[in-house]
């Protein structure tokens, strides 16, 4: 007699949205995903279907829920913006362009092991990797670009820094910081505690301008009517 088999077509498959893991390792590590992620949301605000995002649970094999990944940070390109709960490639139907790892020593054989491996899989084609306390990595920062379903080391720039083609900025190690700078312009993209400065000096210009405005124009009044008096004198 045949043993029946057990079939559960309306069985769902559960995509936890936690693995468990902490965010970082460190407070370095913390701020530096957080700061690259809000700098790259700011660089990218005004394209509507490149989204980024980081720390996110990211699918790429229908019903199997073990094939997933935590990316420190990624950015796809083809697909609208919105907040997600998880990223799943079979709905997304879009590969990131370009994923972020900021490694250290416990995650060291991950970042350049099976996670190297699964984004070239994937046809990821940039992936950049950062040991912003240089544990092991030198140089701390490196990048490799997909050639032929495999990853080849970027060579750096004169100033040791690498070129996104993907992202249209280059990326250099700064005060033990990644550092984003716009190709097109030059300009360095803010972190979010640099922007708060500069609209807090701004701020303080404009109210520095209105105040010399406003004695100007105080100055000015007083010496019309003393010019009327002086006439009125006469």
């Amino acid at each position: 007699m045949a043993t029946p088999t057990l079939d559960f077509p309306n069985l769902k498959i559960e995509y936890p949205e936690s693995d468990g893991k902490p965010m970082a390792e460190t407070d370095v590590h913390r701020k530096l995903l957080m700061d690259t992620i809000a700098a790259l949301i700011d660089f990218f605000r005004n394209v509507i279907d490149v989204y980024v995002a980081g720390n996110l649970l990211f699918y790429y094999e229908e019903g199997v829920p073990s094939s997933a990944m935590a990316p420190d940070v990624f950015v796809v390109k083809g697909v609208m913006k919105g907040n997600r709960r998880t990223y799943r490639l079979w709905e997304e139907k879009h590969v990131p362009c370009t994923v972020f790892e900021f490694t250290s020593r416990s995650t060291r054989l991950e970042d350049m092991g099976v996670k190297r491996e699964i984004y070239a899989m994937l046809g990821v084609k940039e992936y950049f990797i950062c040991d912003p306390l240089a544990e092991y990595l030198e140089p701390p920062l490196q990048g490799f670009v997909l050639e032929r379903g495999d990853y080849v080391r970027l060579k750096p720039e004169s100033d040791g820094s690498f070129l996104s083609r993907e992202l249209g900025l280059k990326l250099m190690i700064e005060e033990n910081n990644l550092r984003l700078i716009d190709v097109k312009t030059g300009e360095k993209l803010l972190t979010p505690a640099e922007a708060q400065e500069k609209a807090r000096r701004e701020a303080k210009a404009r109210q520095a301008e209105a105040e010399a405005r406003k004695k100007a124009e105080s100055e000015v009044e007083k010496l019309r009517a003393e010019l009327a008096k002086l006439r009125g004198e006469k």
